[in-house]
Parts: C-alpha cells; sequence; structure tokens
C-alpha cells in the first residue's frame, strides 16, 4: 500500500472511531430542551383545622391530573411550626406528608417562613434542640437550596428564610447561598434555560397596594428578600425563563431586567378562610415550550367553611 493511500485510510479511520460521540453531542445540542409541564403549588398551609387537609386533598387530585412531570412546592407546607409547641410541629409535619402522597408524582421542595420549627421562643423549644429551626425540615424533607436539570433546562430552589440571633426571621440570601447559586449558574451551558423558585419574593409591588401601614417598617423585613439587589444581578447574567415565588398568596407578575418575577396564588386562599385579595385557592401551571415559558393558574373549588372575605 502506498505510504499516501494508508494516511488516507488511517484519517478516516479516525473519524469514523470519533464522529458517533461528535454527532450525539451535536444532536443534543441542534434538538435543544425537550417540552413538558410542571406544577407549582404553594403555600399549602396545611393544619388540622379549616378543612386544609381536605383542601390540600381535592387540590392534590386536581392537580396530578395534568400530566405533569414534576411539581414544586413553595413553601409555607404546614401551619404553623414557628411558635407552637414542637409535637404540634410534629403532627403537622406527619398530615402534611401523608397528604402530598396522593399527587403522586415526585415533588420538589421550597421552604417557607411557616415551615421552620420553633423559631420563636414561645414555643418552648431550646436551639440546642436537634427539631429546632431548620432542622427537621432537612431530616424530613431534604436540603433548602439546590439545583437539577430535567430535559434541558435547569431548576434552581432558593432558602429566602434567615434566622436571626434574637429568635425570629427575615426574608434574604445568606452571602453563602449567594456565593452558591453564583457558582451553580457558572456551571451549566452558556444559554441554558433556567427556572428558580423561591418562597419570600425576591422583587413584588404588592406592598405597594397592599393595607400594611408602610410609616412602621418592620423590624425585619418579611414580606419580600431584603437583598434583592444582591441576587438579580446574578440572575440577569444567565437566560433565567421565570422566577416563581410564594408568600403573598396572590398573583401577581412584575417584569424587571427583563426576568419576570411570577408571585403565584396559594393553595390555600386566605389561609383557608376564603379567596386572598381576589385570588382563589389554586395552584399555577407552567408549560416549557421551545425554550420559552408560560404559565396559568387553576382553581380547584374549595369551598372555606369559615369565611373572611368571600
Amino acid at each position: 500500500m502506498k505510504r499516501r493511500d494508508f494516511l488516507a485510510l488511517t484519517a478516516l479511520g479516525s473519524v469514523s472511531c470519533l464522529s458517533p460521540r461528535f454527532a450525539v453531542a451535536k444532536t443534543l445540542a441542534s434538538a435543544g430542551p425537550s417540552d413538558f409541564d410542571f406544577v407549582f403549588f404553594t403555600d399549602t398551609h396545611i393544619q388540622q383545622e379549616l378543612d386544609a387537609a381536605k383542601g390540600c386533598a381535592m387540590c392534590f387530585e386536581k392537580l396530578s391530573g395534568h400530566g405533569a412531570d414534576f411539581a414544586i412546592q413553595g413553601g409555607d407546607h404546614v401551619f404553623d411550626a414557628l411558635g407552637v409547641p414542637v409535637e404540634r410541629s410534629e403532627s403537622l409535619y406527619d398530615l402534611y406528608a401523608q397528604t402530598e402522597k396522593r399527587l403522586g408524582m415526585p415533588v420538589h421542595h421550597v421552604i417557607g417562613n411557616h415551615d421552620v420549627v420553633g423559631a420563636y421562643s414561645k414555643s418552648g423549644l431550646a436551639v440546642t434542640d436537634p427539631r429546632q429551626g431548620k432542622r427537621t425540615y432537612v431530616s424530613r424533607i431534604g436540603k433548602t437550596y439546590y439545583s437539577w436539570d430535567h430535559k434541558g433546562y435547569h431548576f434552581i430552589v432558593l432558602d429566602s428564610i434567615q434566622l436571626t440571633d434574637d429568635r425570629n426571621w427575615q426574608a434574604g440570601i445568606d452571602p453563602a447561598q449567594l456565593e452558591w447559586l453564583s457558582n451553580d449558574l457558572k456551571s451549566i451551558p452558556n444559554g441554558m434555560p433556567v427556572i428558580v423558585a423561591v418562597h419570600c419574593p425576591i422583587t413584588t409591588g404588592a406592598l405597594a397596594y397592599s393595607l400594611h401601614d408602610m410609616s412602621k417598617p418592620p423590624k425585619y423585613q418579611q414580606a419580600f428578600v431584603n437583598n434583592a439587589c444582591d441576587v438579580i444581578p446574578i440572575l440577569t447574567q444567565h437566560n433565567v425563563l421565570v422566577v416563581l415565588q410564594g408568600h403573598i398568596h396572590i398573583n401577581e407578575t412584575v417584569l424587571y431586567k427583563g426576568i419576570p418575577f411570577v408571585t403565584c396564588g396559594a393553595v390555600s386562599g386566605d389561609w383557608w378562610r376564603g379567596s386572598h385579595w381576589e385570588t382563589p385557592e389554586g395552584y399555577t401551571v407552567v408549560s416549557l415550550r421551545g425554550g420559552k415559558a408560560t404559565w396559568r393558574y387553576e382553581t380547584y373549588g374549595f369551598k372555606t367553611i369559615s369565611p373572611r372575605n368571600d
């Protein structure tokens, strides 16, 4: 065989060995993210009173019929663990876990303020108790902030509940978490679509039209993340499709620097006493199509036994 022919065959053989891997990578890149739906439901505030468990069961039954790939629970699973005896908190966590089984799908969780056990001193629970603070949440449910990939999309859950030294809490994203968030987003491919879920809103206009007396600011900001100015610049460097938020119990979208910050209505409505600011009990269905996100709010027909606003 002539040397020229041998070199040509060698080069062809090298391409043949390597091309399948490169072909797969190219196909995946050109295919883009897949289409699917997921559900964001938040502020279940489950309790033994007010038919709350019945309401959650009704919601989960309807929710499970959407054919969604998974659900994200946006925080405040229970009502209330902050200032009650630990036995009450544990019974609420048990009730939520039993009721969530009706979903029949994977569920990712976000920590809410009412999920924190014994944060207030009136609970009688010592800070040294292994169940106090976020420790019950971590042992029962899992990490308070984390990320995962699904069908070409990157999902991030943030922890917006920061405990204070005087046994209170404020809404914020701590420095260690900010560093993690920045590094996590740097680790994904450029342009990969991102969805963020958080309990307390990173930004909201709710206080501008609420009935709260803003002339007397609270000691701790508990309505929205108090250091949003640190969080938003990290998010704007990436392809964030939507930030899903809870806590306020209303439907609201704030578009800021090209990112929709979507505060979603609550499963519990007005804490199981009817609609809240004309937002009825419900959840949000998010559709991902071609690297874009749309969303809609669904109600499920719960009727309160103790109306406050309806």
